[in-house]
């Protein structure tokens, strides 16, 4: 019996129709492009699972409310849905620093940015490959607690213990690690704006 690969379309159609099997077949069959491109942008297995879960979910409620049409552009339509769901988890999740910075003017604010057109996304990925530049130049304390605490996300209170030191001293770490931040971008006259 040779089996019949049938298309997104028709998968969609089927699915809709009440065929349980048809969604199966369509995550199965873009799996592997889906999670790809979302690890690629959060590096992180668990995240990338939920988004991709998350995805799909999506998917089915727009498939059962009968407000999928974009007939033929499946997989288009799937990595839009992806690319969102990144972006909400980047905005929920913000990396900003939970601490008041004076006002002043903040390297880490660029990492708030969500809008992902072409121009906008060479900028940031540049500005981040700086900030990982001057972030490597700092003294090695102040270098792990400001790691912890951005990329991490962990409080002062966690950061604390996994480094033996007391609260203040690891938030006067993260005051030093940003002051000299601020010295390395003057001094070499960067622009971190995008």
């Amino acid at each position: 019996m040779k089996r019949v690969l049938l298309d997104d379309a028709t998968l969609v159609s089927n699915y809709i129709k009440g065929d349980e099997t048809a969604i199966a077949t369509l995550i199965t069959r873009h799996k592997q492009r889906i999670y790809s491109f979302i690890y690629s942008k959060v590096y992180d297995r668990d995240i990338s699972e939920d988004v991709f879960q998350d995805t799909f979910i999506k998917v089915i409620k727009t498939l059962k409310k009968g407000k999928y049409n974009e007939e033929g552009k499946f997989l288009p339509w799937v990595m839009r849905i992806a690319h969102n769901l990144v972006i909400d988890h980047f905005r929920r999740n913000s990396r900003m620093p939970k601490f008041d910075n004076t006002g002043e003017f903040s390297i880490f604010s660029v990492l708030g940015d969500n809008a992902l057109n072409a121009e906008k996304q060479m900028v940031r990925d540049q500005v981040n490959i700086d900030i990982k530049r001057v972030i490597e130049e700092l003294p090695e304390d102040q270098k792990e607690v400001l790691k912890m605490r951005i990329y991490q996300e962990m409080s002062f209170k966690e950061i604390s213990e996994r480094t033996g030191v007391s609260i203040n001293t690891a938030l006067g770490r993260m005051r030093y690690a940003i002051i000299n931040m601020r010295k390395t971008i003057e001094k070499n006259n960067m622009v971190l704006t995008n």
